[in-house]
């Protein structure tokens, strides 16, 4: 195999123009060797999913029942039971399998792409399209798409233990031998799988999907959506309870019916159809696609729910660890103000206007970079120190010493972007520095700079490097004079200055970054610039929001101190009385120290991965239930960890995503916010169509059951019991859990994980209801024997009553906290529909001969409607006043 992957295989020389294959030689190999995918998730067929719908014990048993009663000449008996099991299965195969269809999408979302060149140009495209040949980059965060040697590296390292087991990152370098992927542990290979952790590599992909060595060793087993929620689980041993419960009545109807004289087939085929109706097996199923939907809900809401289980556990959240940059704030980075320490101190102001060239000394004149020695090299060191680049830029007009560029619009990382546009409207173009790079240390969290060694015109070596101040300065001896050219030492005092200065802007709320360089062996400080990223509008509302919720918001950043805090008052988060912890702090601090202050925490600054950890765990050492959001690849652990992880959709690495529950796709608090709310409304919808349920088929039960111990005739037929069950246990209860989330929702406290699912009465309301719906069609039934009406008659009546009630019932579930009179009726569009297909289908089955004949049902006179509605609307009274005496 070796050999005919060589023979597709292009090994480009790094230097070449064109790097990697063409979009036609692409297409070829893809479709010679496949997708770069293992083995592939088994996915439920159209025939499958409809199949299962008829899956059911209890439906087989009527099936077959069903074929016996045919056998015996028994056809009005078999055709109106043959009709609605076909019918219930046709609307459950459509909900199953958009639900099917919907997973699908979500999990095609979370699919990883790959940075592969094609025709000669960098694209992100499907991981899964990657095939030999190809040449693709990787950096920090990024998991590695196939298996590939590397052609060029800059101090990557990977997590390689997926495949090895070894625990540290192994450390990777540019082929230099003949290449061989057979193996595992070269240090030339990148490894299917496999993350990076740091640094930047070019690889060319030489074994993609099962050829490649994650694809010897196993098979794709994730599945996200294969294990049920803890929800479903619950309500599965619910619905199994009440199964025994139903299976019971069922065969006590049987033999009550027997022993009275019923022929022993009407009464095998009426409790097994009782038993269709009134077990909820398919509590779990519903469930799973109320789960759907609210996940469909919430990517139009710009919040991608990785797992099912995180809707759930999104409504108990008590606490919500926040970033700062690009979450609360905007993530548009401005340099605003910059600062330099040569014989004297000197502070410069960029102008407002973005479009305006130059900055402003402390004399109030606009100034060039090149007009102040000191100023002109700290822009050059951000400039080359650097890995953003403008996607237009041109040269203006007049003279101009280092090339002045008028348009910026740069792209790259947010901070880094600001940067090069601050140096390009003081007169520095990056394109016409006469310094080339010749190897970068990538910015780290626990180093907290990033550096580049460069070359210049002469072969002089220049190390430029920019990160957190306070790292800068420790590293520095020496400053620059007025002429650049000569060097001071760095004293105490100047130290003293740079960080009051650092703290002064801080305070201000800007991102501080210092800036220096390293020639012949002497670290010299440069400057500092100071960087202003406004909160986001809608932040404040949200974490006012969350504190009227019960949430509390905490911000975790790696920014100094003094800027969290300016940003964490704007928004809301720290109030007076609240405590800001650093990094260093938090070192010194033991863990029961730090439960101790936890509380009393709203802002931890300069904090790295490590840190955060420890955060998480003590939050819920204390038994909060907790959302953390990260974006970096040493964010992962963090949010594994967290009940809740978080990842940013858009400056989120590879590996936080796939370790994350929840992915915003906008970067945006907010949308976590509103994913908190979707998950609370989510929760209290399955309650109703829950409570909805399960009442229902207790006035079903209650009806036949109550029918066969009063001594009165078979209440409702197989036929009609089924017909009930279709028009009021689908549509409505599917609309149920589409209710808008009420406005009481994020004004009280999350729920417990622990707490019953019956919690506050439900169980109890949802027994007096059904018992209610039971007792008032039996008083419809007699009642209308009562008055003289033929069997058939009171049992249409009997039937009215039954559907009527459990469509008036719906209504009633829309809240937990209102009446039938006082909710709101209009607020869920496709309940009304729902209802109003449900009555059409009742009046069809009524008024239409052939279905009437069908289903044994005779046409009302006005006075049987009266009586069967009249009784229809005891029920919400009946239950309002129960609810008062409860009270």
């Amino acid at each position: 195999m070796l050999e005919v992957l060589k023979k597709d295989l292009h090994v480009n020389n790094p230097t070449e123009e064109t790097i990697g294959l063409s979009s036609e030689e692409a297409f070829e190999l893809l479709s010679a060797h496949g997708e770069n995918r293992l083995s592939a998730k088994n996915k439920n067929s159209v025939l499958k999913i409809f199949a299962g719908q008829f899956h059911d014990v209890m439906v087989m048993i009527l099936l077959v029942a069903t074929v016996i009663s045919v056998l015996l000449g028994e056809y009005a008996d078999a055709i109106p039971i043959m009709i609605i099991v076909v019918v219930n299965a046709i609307l459950g195969f459509i909900q199953e399998y958009r639900c099917e269809k919907t997973l699908e999408k979500l999990e095609a979302m979370t699919a990883p792409n790959a940075k592969v060149y094609r025709d000669g140009k960098l694209s992100v495209i499907p991981a899964s399209q990657i095939v030999v040949g190809d040449v693709f980059e990787v950096e920090a965060g990024d998991r590695i798409p196939c298996d590939g040697f590397i052609l060029s590296a800059k101090s990557l390292t990977c997590d390689e233990s997926i495949l090895t087991g070894e625990a540290l990152p192994a450390e990777k370098v540019a082929r230099t031998t003949q290449v061989d992927f057979s193996n595992l542990n070269l240090t030339y290979m990148g490894y299917m799988g496999s993350v990076a952790t740091k640094g930047w590599g070019r690889l060319q992909a030489v074994a993609t999907g099962e050829r490649s060595q994650m694809g010897k060793v196993s098979k794709m087993l994730e599945n996200i959506y294969s294990e049920q929620t803890p929800l479903q689980k619950k309500l599965g041993e619910l619905g199994r309870t009440l199964a025994i419960i139903c299976l019971g009545v069922c065969i006590i109807v049987f033999l009550a019916g027997v022993i009275r004289g019923e022929p022993v087939f009407d009464m095998l085929m009426t409790g097994i159809t009782i038993a269709i109706a009134a077990i909820p097996e398919g509590l779990p199923a519903t469930v799973t696609i109320a789960l759907a939907m609210a996940v469909r809900k919430m990517l139009k809401r710009k919040a991608l729910v990785h797992k099912l289980h995180s809707v759930e556990t999104l409504g108990c959240t008590t606490v919500i660890c926040t970033d700062k940059t690009g979450t609360l704030t905007m993530n548009k980075m401005t340099v605003t103000h910059a600062y330099t320490l040569s014989n004297d101190e000197a502070e410069y102001i960029f102008p407002k206007d973005k479009g305006s060239d130059g900055v402003i000394n402390s004399d109030g004149k606009l100034i060039m970079a090149w007009d102040n020695a000191v100023l002109n090299e700290m822009l050059i060191c951000g400039a080359v120190c650097n890995n953003a680049r403008f996607s237009v830029s041109s040269p203006a007009s007049g003279r101009n010493r280092n090339g002045l560029v008028s348009k910026y619009q740069a792209i790259g990382d947010p901070t880094e972007a600001a940067i090069l546009t601050a140096s390009a409207r003081a007169g520095i173009d990056s394109k016409n520095i006469q310094l080339k790079r010749i190897d970068e240390q990538p910015f780290d969290s626990d180093t907290k700079f990033m550096s580049v060694i460069c070359t210049d015109s002469e072969g002089e070596q220049i190390t430029y490097k920019k990160g957190a101040p306070d790292v800068i300065i420790k590293s520095c001896g020496y400053k620059l004079s007025d002429s650049s050219e000569e060097l001071a030492p760095l004293t105490a005092r100047d130290r003293q200055l740079i960080m009051k200065k650092n703290d002064s802007m801080a305070n201000s709320g800007l991102r501080v970054l210092g800036f220096c360089e390293i020639r012949n062996d002497k670290s010299v400080f440069l400057g500092l610039m100071g960087m202003a990223d406004p909160p986001r509008a809608e932040a404040k509302r949200s974490v006012r929001l969350c504190k009227k919720a019960g949430i509390k918001t905490v911000m975790i950043t790696g920014d100094h101190k003094l800027t969290a805090s300016v940003i964490a008052k704007e928004v809301g988060i720290m109030q007076e009385g609240d405590l800001c912890i650093t990094g260093n702090e938090l070192d010194n601090m033991t863990d029961e120290q730090l439960c101790e202050i936890i509380d009393k925490t709203a802002v931890y600054a300069r904090v790295s991965p490590a840190h955060k950890l420890r955060i998480i765990k003590a939050f819920k050492a204390k038994g909060n239930v907790c959302a953390m959001t990260g974006d970096g690849v040493n964010d992962a652990p963090a949010i594994k960890e967290s009940s809740i992880g978080v990842s940013m959709g858009v400056s989120g690495t590879d590996v936080t995503k796939q370790a994350a529950d929840v992915i915003l796709l906008d970067d945006n608090f907010a949308t976590l916010v509103n994913a908190v709310e979707e998950g609370r409304t989510i929760y209290q919808n399955i309650r109703k169509f829950v409570r909805y349920l399960i009442s229902c088929n207790i006035g079903e039960v209650l009806t036949m059951f109550g029918g066969i111990i009063m001594g009165l005739p078979i209440v409702l037929v197989p036929a009609q019991i089924l017909l009930v069950n279709l028009v009021t246990d689908g549509l409505p209860a599917v609309a149920l859990g589409l209710e808008p989330g009420e406005k009481s929702v994020m004004q009280r406290p999350p729920r417990k994980e622990s707490d019953s699912f019956f919690k506050g009465g439900l169980l109890t309301r949802i027994v007096i209801r059904g018992i209610l719906i039971g007792l008032c069609t039996l008083a419809s039934f007699t009642c209308l024997l009562k008055m003289g009406y033929t069997l058939p008659q009171a049992r249409t009546g009997a039937m009215i009553t039954l559907i009527v009630s459990q469509l008036i019932h719906v209504f009633e579930c829309k809240s937990e906290e209102k009446t039938l009179f006082s909710v709101p009726f209009f607020s869920n569009p496709f309940m009304l529909f729902a209802v109003a297909v449900s009555i059409i289908c009742l009046l069809l089955c009524i008024y239409i001969p052939f279905l009437s004949g069908v289903f044994a049902l005779v046409r009302p006179g006005p006075t049987m409607w009266l009586v069967s509605v009249g009784f229809s609307f005891a029920v919400p009274i009946f239950s309002g006043i129960f609810s008062k005496l409860s009270i």
